[in-house]
């Protein structure tokens, strides 16, 4: 394993550690554009877009609007299911392996609302995933304060789905690297690429800082990065760096017991065992890790208005990362249609942790000249031309 940094340094150790199995609606569905047209106006949306004369991001912004539909909803949604159950199926086994200590727990993800309007709304959302087997629990305010008495007593109420479990990212990378290390990987951290050794439509190496690597096949999992990287093989990948931030802090006094997602406030609250994390927001600002003190504050200000305690002391980690998003909001999973022995792993959004194993083990399948389990079709490079 080649990474241009330490391993999981990246989107891999920041996230909020959540595996949203639930998480079937893309993020490109039908009034999204001016649901968040609105907020912005109103300055209360997660999302910020750093004004740019850059084409590609004004192709991308034009393309996930038109992707806002009902048919693409539907269709995403299909294959978005498929390979978040078979990645949960995966997970239930890797987890389950000596060693694997991340404070990991099925307790469900609790959708908290301040507004009521809102609060009855999500009903129409509960009812799409249960298609899926996949809906949520409502939970009046009187019986949700009760579940989770370090609320704020003006809450509406909220939704428990107990299809998504969590653990802490940053654990989770240090057991699975004991593990693999273990079965002889060999690891090269800060290693970063200089260009491909190509003879034909086939690669033979990699250059890099620390020198050449040949091999037979090549995976190409490089996050938000991957689209700069494959410049050299004329490549192009519609996936931008969506920017997220988090903070990471001792328990509160007053801690919740569940992962908690504030509707309102398009942000997540998760606690460990082992500590507590906030974290949200998506800002299209190109590829830079520059902490912005607004956008963590934003993710102060939102748990403050939703818990009695939001915040933990001391802080431990003020973090910023980048995600890799497609505007139809599908991975990337497939060969690279000019390098037959080259396979692609991208695009996963703010799934990436959800659903690593899945994609891990189509890769595998696709190396090995093995059919994978579940149908990739929906993932694959030619839907982008």
């Amino acid at each position: 394993m080649i990474d241009k940094g330490p391993v999981g340094n990246g989107a891999s150790h920041g996230n909020c550690g959540l595996l949203c199995f639930s998480d079937v609606i893309p993020l490109c569905s039908p009034g999204t554009v001016g649901h968040e047209m609105a907020r912005t106006l109103k300055r209360t949306s997660p999302l910020y877009i750093k004004p740019s004369l850059d084409i590609s991001q004004m192709l991308w912004l034009l393309k996930f609007a038109l992707k806002c539909t009902k048919a693409h909803k539907l269709t995403a949604a299909r294959g978005k299911y498929e390979i978040l159950n078979y990645s949960m199926g995966l997970f239930d086994s890797l987890l389950s392996l000596d060693g694997m200590s991340c404070d990991f727990e099925k307790k469900g993800m609790l959708t908290v609302f301040k507004n009521k309007k809102n609060f009855e709304a999500y009903q129409a959302t509960s009812a799409f995933l249960d298609a899926y087997h996949m809906g949520a629990e409502k939970i009046e305010k009187k019986d949700l304060l009760e579940l989770e008495p370090a609320l704020c007593d003006d809450i509406a109420g909220g939704w428990l789905n107990r299809s998504d479990w969590h653990l802490r990212p940053d654990m989770l990378m240090d057991s699975w690297r004991k593990q693999l290390s273990q079965k002889g990987l060999i690891i090269e951290e800060h290693s970063s690429l200089i260009d491909f050794d190509i003879q034909g439509n086939s690669l033979k190496g990699v250059n890099t800082v620390k020198g050449r690597f040949k091999a037979d096949f090549f995976v190409m999992a490089a996050g938000a990065w991957t689209p700069l990287t494959l410049r050299q093989l004329k490549l192009n990948l519609p996936v931008l760096p969506g920017k997220g931030y988090s903070i990471t802090m001792e328990r509160p006094g007053a801690c919740p017991s569940h992962p908690l997602s504030l509707y309102e406030k398009n942000m997540v609250v998760t606690p460990w065992k082992s500590g507590y994390r906030l974290g949200g927001t998506m800002e299209f600002s190109g590829y830079n890790d520059v902490l912005s003190p607004k956008r963590l504050s934003n993710l102060v200000s939102g748990a403050s208005a939703f818990l009695r305690e939001p915040l933990g002391h001391p802080v431990i980690e003020e973090w910023t990362g980048l995600r890799p998003m497609t505007y139809d909001d599908l991975p990337v999973i497939d060969r690279a249609p000019s390098h037959e022995n080259l396979m692609i792993a991208t695009g996963h959004g703010m799934l990436g942790l959800t659903l690593a194993p899945g994609t891990g083990k189509i890769i595998c399948d696709m190396i090995y000249g093995r059919e994978p389990e579940i149908n990739i079709r929906p993932f694959g490079i030619d839907r982008f031309r």
